[in-house]
């Protein structure tokens, strides 16, 4: 049902915890079904030096938080801002369809957490012009 990817990021994640002082903070969430996912970013010169996340919810959300936070470490903003839910989900060699959502959370988080650190440094990212960090995509 799972691949060995998602349980290894289930069971051993990377990058959990909190940034004091993040440059961005992001969170999403769904009261409703209880996944709620948090991330940090450190960036320095355009570049996410560091990357944290804390996330309440079921194992692919958690694989899936984990995945993304990986993914985006190092890179630049429009780098991290490209990573997209089916990048996440290919990248954990695929989840049920059921849990698809929480790779959308990941994608959300990331986006949410961007839109932070453009609004602190009063500047604008390409491609999140028209993203709105308290619309509900959490769809099952």
């Amino acid at each position: 049902m799972y691949s060995e990817k998602v349980m290894d990021h289930f069971t051993n994640p990377r990058n959990v915890g909190e940034i004091e002082n993040a440059d961005g903070v992001g969170q999403v969430g769904n009261a409703k079904c209880g996944d709620i996912m948090k991330i940090y970013l450190k960036i320095d010169d355009n570049i996410i030096t560091d990357v944290k996340f804390k996330t309440f919810g079921c194992g692919s959300a958690i694989a899936s938080s984990s995945m993304a936070t990986e993914m985006i470490k190092g890179k630049t903003i429009d780098e991290a801002l490209a990573v997209t839910n089916k990048a996440v989900a290919e990248a954990l060699d695929g989840l049920p369809a059921i849990k698809m959502h929480c790779s959308v959370l990941a994608e959300q988080a990331v986006k949410s957490a961007l839109y932070d650190y453009a609004k602190k440094n009063n500047i604008e990212i390409e491609g999140l012009e028209d993203f709105d960090p308290n619309e509900d995509v959490h769809e099952h």
